[in-house]
Formats: C-alpha cells, structure tokens, sequence
C-alpha cells in the first residue's frame, strides 16, 4: 500500500492499494475511491469487541475497503481543520490514541479499547477514562486537531498537558495527573483543577487546538434565551 497526504488546514490522505488489499474505518470516513473497491460493514473481531467500542464512544460497527480486480485507490479526509499523521504500527510499538483520533488504517491493524489504569487520570485529566489502543502490523493514520508537536521523552522524563491536547502516545508512556498547586490558582488561575501528566520514555504528540476547547468558545458567543 502507497499514500500521499495533501492539504494543510484540511489534509486528505490518498492511499493507493494492490489488488487485495484491504482498509480499515471505524466512522465512515471514505471520502471518494475508484469503482472497483468494496466496502464490507463488520464488527472488527465480534459481538464484543463491537460493544467495547461502543462503549468506548466509537461505533459498534467498521467499514472494511477491498481493492477487487485490480489496484485501487481510497480517500479519506480529516473532519476538522488540523493534521493527518501517518504511523507505522508494529508489535512492541502500539499507539495510545484519543477517541476521536483514528482515521484509517491497513486491516491488519488492530483496534481495542484502552482504559485508564488509574480513574482518576480518566475522570479528571481531560483525555477521557477511555482511549483507543492501536496494535498489529500495519499503516495507521491519524487526525489531530490544529498543529501537531511532538516530544521523544526519555525514562523518567515528563511534560504536564492541559485538558485536550494529548492527542496520543507510545503504549511504552505513563499517564497520570496532578492537581495545580495552589488553591488561589486552582480557582482564578484559568486552568482548571488538574493536569495530564505524561512520563516517558516514548514518544507524544500533542494537538493546539482541540475541537472541545473550540466548541467551548463558539459557546460564548451563542445567543442565550432573555
């Protein structure tokens, strides 16, 4: 399988596949593709694992693209102004991903449902108590909000995120968080009361503008019932 990405504020990745070859969705994301792929709905590994992801706020169901007859090619567009990162999933390299984070990928990849080990972390860091976890060997591809920064943390090393940009992280990362010290600064600072806290070592991509902070400003600006 072959890809390109085009675009910058609203990027497409064009994957470009052998006869047989197979690409995986979870939320319809197919954009256009030649006449000659086949798409098949399944539930990804059963009943489940459907209601895992069901669970985990994604569809029950995935779509499955099939090139038939020959190459074939498949476009899969991000749905919000950002970046498309590609990804190459091997064992003992998985991904940590945030729910809205999958695009697309090679039917070889796999995707589960990642909780939190602490709940805490999940009820209060702002990535949510459920991710994505991506396994197998195969390409995957991403969609981050806005710009994408990454960090290669060593052992031991940390970064603190603030609510929503954690975009994802190498399975080999802790996740913890950490109350903002101080109560004035709890309370007037702005930042809210907690903080992801990432260890390393692995690497991190962090995302500068997360549609929930988005959607919270376009709030402010909604008109309110007199």
């Amino acid at each position: 399988m072959r890809y390109e990405i085009k675009g910058e504020t609203l990027p497409v990745v064009l994957c470009y596949l052998d006869d047989g070859e197979q690409m995986l969705t979870e939320r319809g994301s197919m954009s256009w593709m030649s006449p000659n792929m086949q798409m098949e709905t399944t539930t990804g590994g059963g009943v489940g694992k459907a209601f895992g992801r069901m669970f985990a706020g994604e569809a029950m169901f995935q779509n499955r693209y099939t090139a038939r007859g020959g190459n074939g090619m498949i476009a899969f567009a991000s749905s919000f102004p950002g970046q498309i990162v590609a990804r190459r999933i091997e064992p003992g390299s998985e991904l940590i991903v945030q729910k809205s984070g999958f695009l697309a990928a090679e039917s070889t990849v796999e995707l589960s449902v990642f909780f939190r080990k602490k709940l805490g972390a999940g009820l209060f860091g702002g990535e949510g108590f459920i991710m994505q976890k991506l396994s197998g060997n195969g390409m995957a591809f991403l969609e981050f909000d806005g710009h994408v920064v990454e960090y290669d943390l060593q052992p031991g090393q940390q970064i603190i995120v603030d609510t929503g940009y954690l975009a994802a992280m190498e399975s080999t990362c802790n996740m913890d968080i950490k109350t903002v010290p101080g109560v004035k600064n709890m309370l007037f600072g702005g930042e809210g009361i907690f903080n992801t806290v990432i260890t390393g070592p692995g690497h991190v991509w962090l995302q500068t503008m997360p549609i929930s902070n988005v959607a919270g400003e376009i709030l402010k600006f909604m008109p309110t019932k007199a």
